[in-house]
């Protein structure tokens, strides 16, 4: 399937991780489809961030300094105006049961590092299509 470059139009994106290359390809990847992606270093900026701008979805680095993404997960479901915007693990040390934990946490899901930016967005979007509203970015696809 060819995604649309507007797929993300509208969409506010907050991508936050302490690593400025993983950082850059979030961004990049998610701009080019048409998202506005904040950007955030750790998740203190990011719990900082959502109280500005509601994302309608957050990208997070688990391995931070100042507040890892254990940290930002716990607080945003115990506050009813952020607990259900999805938000996506990220970590490069994936280990047996990590997924598990992650989603036990309250991550919506979960992707390893590095991040390949020719399949970052339809690795997302795989992670995303149980969620209605990104059920509908998929099926109002042009089929190429």
């Amino acid at each position: 399937m060819t995604l649309s470059r507007k797929i993300l139009q509208g969409w506010n994106v907050l991508a936050i991780d302490d690593e400025p290359d993983s950082l850059e390809v979030i961004a990049l990847v998610l701009t080019y489809y048409g998202a506005n992606v904040i950007r955030a270093s750790n998740g203190q900026e990011g719990l900082d961030a959502v109280k500005v701008q509601r994302p309608k979805l957050i990208i997070s680095d688990i391995s931070m300094p100042i507040a890892d993404g254990w940290m930002l997960i716990y607080e945003l479901r115990k506050n009813r105006a952020t607990m259900d915007i999805p938000v996506i693990a990220l970590t490069a040390h994936a280990m047996a049961g990590d997924r598990e934990r992650a989603i036990a946490a309250g991550f919506h899901n979960y992707l390893t590092k590095p991040l390949t930016p020719a399949t970052f967005l339809s690795d997302l979007l795989r992670l995303l299509v149980d969620l209605p509203e990104f059920t509908d970015l998929i099926q109002d696809q042009p089929n190429d």
